[in-house]
């Protein structure tokens, strides 16, 4: 098990005790984590929950006494850790729509709107969907008022309106930005990170960023006297913006191919590594469905955020001190970037349903896709073609018992879900039925 790798402030003596019992508590999680050999229980992650709430409050009272409520130091690296577990766990046991399920998403967005700030460009999309998540997050902890602790639901607005200050900040970047020009904008974001994506591959796609470099040609070739015109010949507001990331598109289109996707070697075990996470998780996220347990992401989360926090004033260096040059330095960030972004969609994707419940909930899925896509292409000649959706509904319905799917003696978080899918399944599969019955009177 890691910390986060940034200790501030020496333990003071009292916190010696309460660091002790959050170790301890750690290591359970850790171990509930690695254990696969059956599905993670909701008594056992709400036990581990009200243990450490209960050593937070314990620190919150000595800290008052003191005078010190903002303290930093190791306990409050190993707390970050224990509620980062917990968090993933409620995702895991579907309380997505829980107040501690919401911690891991502050940690991940943070990131995401640091690295969208330093690396100055991004579209008002990637902006609009950081705000919406925000808001949902804001409705989960407002919720939890009357159920969790008062001291994590301070705990989480604080996060979320920190992640808040900073997109105010990356908006009023866009300000100025004409919606003429948006689209303009969006596909130089676009192309950009295109380049940057290319400059990753395991084979140097030559011809790809010569090909993302004549589309910035043809941009460039639609400006007049170094200006970008709207249909009526005026000049929208946002030219500085807009021209500005032109010129880096085609200065990093230049650098990319003349280093062909060569790293300098003194950043190549940090590359190596990044890109080994990157391609880890954009597995994970083809087959999230069917292999992903969101206590997995933790490990993931902990190693990029050990690279992010070894950077020196936002440079990476090696181990003698050495900067990175320009090249190593938005290729090693896009990959950081990147793999966040990857945590980010899994995140939001999960789930409201236990892990016990996810094999049948992804089997109604995938039938109701099924029968979505018979709807769309015309429906079904004879009642018959119906019948291998029917029996596997009837299979599914089966194995409820009072409108519950047990595991064990066991009901898993997620029924509702899981009932309203299946619900949603039969209604379609009626409405076929009922149009090929008709279809033959």
């Amino acid at each position: 098990m890691t910390d986060s790798p940034t200790v501030q402030a020496p333990l003071d003596p009292q916190e010696a005790p309460i660091l002790d019992r959050v170790l301890s508590l750690r290591d359970k999680l850790s171990l509930l984590k690695q254990d696969k050999s059956t599905y993670i229980k909701s008594h056992d992650v709400l036990k581990l929950y009200n243990e450490v709430i209960e050593q937070v409050d314990m620190l919150n009272t000595i800290r008052g006494k003191h005078g010190k409520p903002l303290e930093q130091n190791r306990l409050d690296n190993v707390l970050d850790d224990c509620f980062q577990l917990i968090s993933l766990f409620f995702l895991t046991i579907g309380r997505n729509n829980e107040a501690p399920a919401v911690y891991s998403m502050t940690s991940t967005i943070r990131r995401l709107l640091d690295h969208l700030k330093e690396a100055a460009f991004f579209s008002a999309k990637d902006l609009e969907s950081a705000s919406h998540t925000l808001d949902k997050m804001q409705d989960t902890v407002k919720r939890g008022k009357e159920t969790y602790s008062q001291a994590l639901l301070t705990l989480l607005e604080n996060r979320i309106e920190t992640c808040r200050s900073i997109l105010a900040e990356l908006q009023a970047s866009l300000a100025d930005l004409s919606p003429v020009l948006t689209p303009v904008h969006e596909r130089l974001v676009s192309i950009l990170r295109s380049i940057s994506a290319a400059n990753t591959r395991s084979k140097f796609p030559t011809a790809d960023v010569e090909g993302f470099r004549d589309q910035l040609k043809e941009i460039q070739g639609t400006m007049v006297d170094g200006k970008f015109l709207s249909e009526d010949s005026t000049t929208p507001t946002g030219q500085t913006i807009v021209a500005g990331l032109l010129d880096r598109c085609f200065l990093w289109s230049d650098i990319v191919l003349t280093r062909k996707g060569k790293i300098d070697q003194r950043f190549k075990t940090t590359y190596d590594n990044l890109a080994e996470i990157r391609n880890q998780l954009e597995r994970l996220s083809l087959t999230q469905a069917w292999s992903l347990r969101e206590t997995d992401l933790y490990n993931y989360q902990r190693q990029l955020d050990r690279v992010d926090e070894s950077r020196v004033d936002g440079n990476f260096e090696d181990p003698t001190g050495y900067k990175a040059d320009l090249h190593a330095q938005r290729t090693l960030l896009y990959l950081l970037r990147r793999s966040y972004a990857y945590i980010y969609g899994l995140l939001i994707s999960s789930e409201p349903v236990s892990e016990a419940l996810l094999p049948v909930f992804n089997q109604l899925q995938t039938l109701r896709r099924c029968l979505v896509e018979v709807k769309r292409s015309g429906g079904v000649s004879s009642a018959r073609e119906l019948y291998p959706y029917s029996m596997k509904l009837n299979s599914i319905d089966n194995m409820r018992v009072d409108g519950k799917f047990l595991v064990g003696n066991d009901i898993p978080e997620g029924q509702g879900s899981v009932n309203a899918l299946l619900a949603e399944c039969y209604d379609i599969s009626y409405e076929l039925r009922a149009q090929a019955e008709e279809n033959d009177s």
